[in-house]
């Protein structure tokens, strides 16, 4: 499997984005997941988010498009 090329976190949620290569030529892709706690105290994620998740996505989503356009 791929690494990222960088994660970023902001809380219990985690931007991660991707390299992509293919014979067209090369892209990134951003996957966002939140990270909790379940009734037995065991880590899991999910890529569903809450209302109060979007002020932070926001902010990982602004730091990833700042991040792949200073790259460019």
């Amino acid at each position: 499997m791929e690494k990222p090329e960088k994660t970023i976190k902001a809380g219990s949620l985690v931007l991660t984005i991707w390299n992509n290569n293919t014979e067209k030529g090369s892209f990134k892709t951003i996957t966002i997941q939140r990270n909790y706690k379940d009734s037995k105290g065991e880590w899991k994620h999910t890529n569903n988010l809450r209302t109060n998740d979007l002020p932070k996505a926001t902010l990982l989503l602004n730091k990833a498009y700042e991040y792949i356009s200073l790259q460019e």
